[in-house]
């Protein structure tokens, strides 16, 4: 079959790297596409949040058999409707369910209506109420932009000047634009966090690998909240105790509620978790694959994505086998020099010979003048596998060594954090 996959950053080409493997997949394009995925797709060049138009495109170009959305804007403008309604195959969810991500305030009274456990919150529409509220609420105190802002409308303060300071930026600032005019405030909460991803037709739920993200910009998780700069699988601490938790009191709960509430959610939800001292929390769902998880996650995947992929449009999930391999796999991500704030673009990229097995993700890349040069704030994402976290980390960055990028800057710590956690 001919495949479409929506999207640009290095999520979408390590979805590409996976579904090229499969017997099934015939040719892929890409829309819009980045360097690396150009090597194995036919790029297109259309705005992928204008849905009409990529209906049209999918409309005129008849060869295309099947559609995967990958990031959630599009995914909250409707796209996976426009393309269903139009006759086409669709992986990815209905504007009716992305709203899970696309709305905090909405995920947040879902959590609180099922008994789906997460920190303590208030939702404010109005500037003066959340203002007086945060100046009274206990410190530190978690702000989140109602709606979409690339993974960067969260805000942990942790004085009350910060609150009140990045309540302004949100609400009356716009620092986040339309995001922000609705604002969560959150109970702050402690431990160490993990991305559970799974699977579902909105009836069968096969739970993913676990992985770890680092959102700060800098080592030691300090420095300002970003798309995330690197991430590895497994979560060391997730054993299976916290599986059957998970399942049992976030998982199901999570898709019945979808399902009660008339928005059956179909493709991959993410589960953003914390383990509190009151056992394991949702701090944020997203409506489709995380980036930078999905680097670890899709190398680990021996069962073809494609099979699944269809399995979840025909509500068949159930029959399908998912398998995994043991070991370990991290990414580290690099970035352009003063990202996540301003950096510069148009940098040309050398990548000397990386080592065998090493799978190098395209994020904020393209092809200028013949050269391969920068084109966003993440550029490459350079991914290893291991036998362990340890050993899978050291051959990543030993291939980062091998890259270079006028500002290249990357965090030297991916894969340290919570080796000493007792797995439960």
């Amino acid at each position: 079959m001919n495949v479409l996959i929506i999207g640009n950053g290095g999520r979408e080409h390590a979805i590409v790297q996976a579904i090229a493997k499969s017997p099934k997949v015939n040719k892929i394009y890409a829309m819009k596409g980045n360097a690396g995925i150009g090597e194995l797709a036919e790029l297109v060049n259309v705005d992928y949040c204008d849905v009409k138009a990529v209906g049209d495109w999918v409309d005129a170009h008849t060869e295309i058999d099947y559609t995967i959305i990958a990031p959630d804007d599009p995914l909250a403008l409707g796209l996976a409707d426009e393309l269903e309604s139009r006759g086409h195959r669709v992986f990815g969810p209905r504007k009716n369910a992305a709203i899970i991500e696309a709305s905090k305030a909405f995920s947040k009274e879902l959590m609180k209506k099922y008994n789906i456990p997460t920190a303590k919150y208030e939702t404010f529409s109005d500037y003066e109420s959340a203002r007086a509220y945060v100046e009274k609420c206990d410190i530190p105190v978690v702000l989140k932009a109602d709606g979409l802002a690339l993974g960067k409308g969260v805000l942990i303060c942790k004085t009350r000047e910060e609150a009140l300071s990045g309540l302004q930026e949100m609400m009356l600032d716009k620092k986040f634009g339309a995001a922000g005019n609705k604002v969560v405030v959150e109970e702050f909460l402690e431990g160490p966090e993990v991305s559970a991803l799974a699977f579902t037709d909105g009836k069968t739920i096969k739970p993913m690998i676990t992985s770890c993200d680092h959102k700060r910009a800098f080592d030691h998780d300090e420095g300002l909240n970003t798309g995330g700069m690197g991430t590895f699988t497994p979560a060391p601490f997730y054993g299976e105790k916290t599986e059957k938790e998970v399942l049992e009191k976030i998982m199901l709960p999570t898709v019945s509620a979808m399902n009660a509430e008339g928005r059956t959610f179909k493709g991959v939800l993410y589960f953003g978790l914390m383990k509190t001292k009151d056992g394991m929390k949702v701090i944020e769902y997203n409506a489709r694959f995380g980036d930078p998880e999905t680097q670890v996650i899709l190398p680990m995947l021996k069962t073809d994505l494609m099979e699944i992929f269809e399995a979840i449009t025909d509500e068949r999930l159930a029959d399908i086998n998912i398998e995994w391999e043991s070991g370990a796999c991290v990414c580290v991500v690099l970035a352009s020099g003063g990202y996540p704030v301003q950096y510069e673009k148009d940098k040309e990229i050398s990548i000397g010979d990386l080592d065998e097995g090493i799978i190098l993700c395209h994020a904020g890349t393209k092809i200028k003048e013949n050269k391969l040069v920068t084109s966003g704030g993440r550029v490459l994402g350079v991914c290893a596998k291991g036998d362990t976290i340890e050993a899978a980390r050291q051959k990543a960055y030993k291939n980062v060594e091998k890259i270079k990028f006028e500002g290249m800057h990357y965090r030297t710590d991916i894969g340290v954090k919570y080796r000493d956690i007792e797995k439960e």
